[in-house]
């Protein structure tokens, strides 16, 4: 079927959907020249209305070219006074666009969307909430932009927010992030389905590429999709002064409709899970327990790499020195909470009362900067070395089991791979050296020894521009009532 369709009916498809995007752009580009604010809060006028519509039949005849012959629609749309926000899950693919093209919601996007030709146009016509990499105060801007949107009475469009943050593979639910919730206004919940017997739709982190998707999906005779308006959510007092709490309410009654479980995973934790780098995570890691951890504590992404230089030198003067948990207390400047008990019982792996601080300072350095390996290993050579610059089999270990979060690892293969001249010591410009020529040298001397040929995480194929840290999500309250968790077990 496949080969069939590619020869005659995919390239008629995307023909015909390039066009109905190339035929959309004057009326959007014209119909959003000049516009201010003060007059996007206005109601549209009869010519805007007029291309309001041209613009959605356009944008259904594309769908339309893509297989989607028929959008099956169930429930009604909130009014903009009734609902300023609509909640979209799962998020599990560029085919998501749909419920935007029919709705002309405003969505929050990359402020750089907008210089892209064509579809930049069409991006800015919506109204959307840009946010900006180059801007460090973005995030708070943006949340502050939806919030006076959401209070407007309806004179803004609605805004249409996917709060899972990233791709999914529609089998459960990850944590919403509370974005779309702190303005504590009412929200509607919307859930996608796509039904279709063979799933093509699907576009995550692993598998097929954007390209060979919309090939795969244009190849399928009829595609469908289903969208579901749920009954408005009107946050309770306490749901409104807790964004977390309303978001996980929220995500619980569309995990309902949808018949599918949630899990506590994050967009971060998937990012640290599936980071590029040498070495990959396994799936019984207790790093990503550990980075929810971190963002319980509230550290911040702007400042945590300064945070982690400020602990990895007072680590490096306390060397091997352990502490327990009041030192670890006045060490982190936290006070001795659930959340930071919780962090040291990781670490405490003899259960006698104390940890090792150097572990604390690798596991935090793996999180803010998971897809950069050598430095964090070079990081921990300098706690690690002794004062001729070298560590031993049993310090590299310690090392690779903390990067990795696993209670036990061979080393001696690679070991013994680094150190050549048999010195039983090796410096990190060995262990350097020996990386620069051996890039993959998890795979050949770690996972085939430990793991198998192939981890259970693979890794990604997009990293992180800065490293994981891209937003903290508030505290979960519900993590509250989760005994603690030990390190390596």
């Amino acid at each position: 079927q496949i080969a069939f369709m590619t020869l005659t009916l995919f390239p008629i498809r995307l023909f015909f959907a390039a066009f109905m995007m190339l035929l959309a752009w004057p009326f959007a580009f014209i119909a959003s020249m000049g516009s201010d604010e003060q007059e996007l809060e206005k109601p549209l006028s009869w010519w805007r209305k007029i291309v309001d519509v041209l613009l959605k039949a356009i944008m259904r005849m594309m769908w339309l070219a893509g297989g989607f012959h028929w959008i099956n629609v169930k429930g009604r749309r909130a009014l903009p006074a009734e609902a300023a926000i609509l909640t979209v899950a799962p998020h599990s693919s560029y085919f998501d666009a749909i419920p935007v093209t029919m709705t002309f919601a405003s969505i929050v996007m990359k402020a750089e969307s907008k210089d892209i030709p064509i579809w930049g146009t069409l991006i800015k016509y919506i109204r959307p909430v840009f946010v900006s990499r180059s801007d460090q105060d973005s995030r708070r801007k943006t949340v502050e932009e939806i919030k006076r949107r959401a209070q407007s009475d309806g004179k803004w469009p609605q805004i249409m927010i996917f709060p899972e943050g990233t791709c999914t593979n529609r089998s459960c639910l990850i944590t919403f992030k509370p974005g779309a919730f702190i303005p504590g206004v009412p929200v509607q919940p919307v859930v996608l389905r796509y039904p279709n017997k063979l799933d093509t739709i699907t576009w995550t982190w692993q598998g097929p590429g954007a390209f060979e998707i919309l090939w795969l999906t244009l190849c399928q005779f009829h595609n469908s999709v289903e969208i579901e308006f749920l009954p408005v959510y009107i946050p309770s007092e306490e749901e409104r002064k807790n964004p977390v709490l309303y978001a996980n309410n929220v995500r619980r009654v569309m995990a309902e409709a949808l018949g599918v479980s949630v899990t506590d995973y994050t967009f971060e934790d998937c990012q640290l899970a599936l980071a590029e780098g040498q070495l990959r995570l396994p799936s019984d890691t207790c790093l990503l327990e550990f980075a929810k951890l971190v963002r319980s504590l509230g550290l911040k992404p702007e400042t945590l790499e300064d945070d982690l230089d400020k602990y990895a030198a007072s680590a490096m003067k306390m060397k091997k020195e352990k502490v327990d948990l009041k030192e670890f207390s006045a060490y982190v400047e936290f006070p001795v909470s659930h959340t930071l008990e919780s962090m040291f019982a990781l670490f405490d792996e003899n259960e006698d009362g104390v940890i090792d601080i150097r572990e604390f300072v690798i596991a935090l350095s793996v999180v803010c900067k998971p897809s950069k390996t050598l430095e964090t290993i070079q990081l921990a050579f300098q706690l690690y070395q002794s004062e001729s610059g070298t560590i031993t089999e049993e310090d590299l270990a310690h090392i690779l089991k903390t990067a990795m979060g696993v209670s036990q690892i061979n080393v001696t293969h690679l070991f013994r791979a680094v150190d050549e001249e048999e010195k039983g010591k090796i410096t990190y410009d060995d262990f350097y050296t020996f990386a620069e020529l051996h890039p993959h040298f998890a795979e050949d001397y770690l996972y085939a020894d430990q793991m198998g040929a192939e981890s259970s995480l693979e890794t990604s194929s997009l990293s992180a521009p800065n490293g994981i840290c891209t937003d903290f999500s508030p505290y979960n309250t519900e993590d509250k009532n989760k005994p603690l968790q030990k390190k390596l077990n």
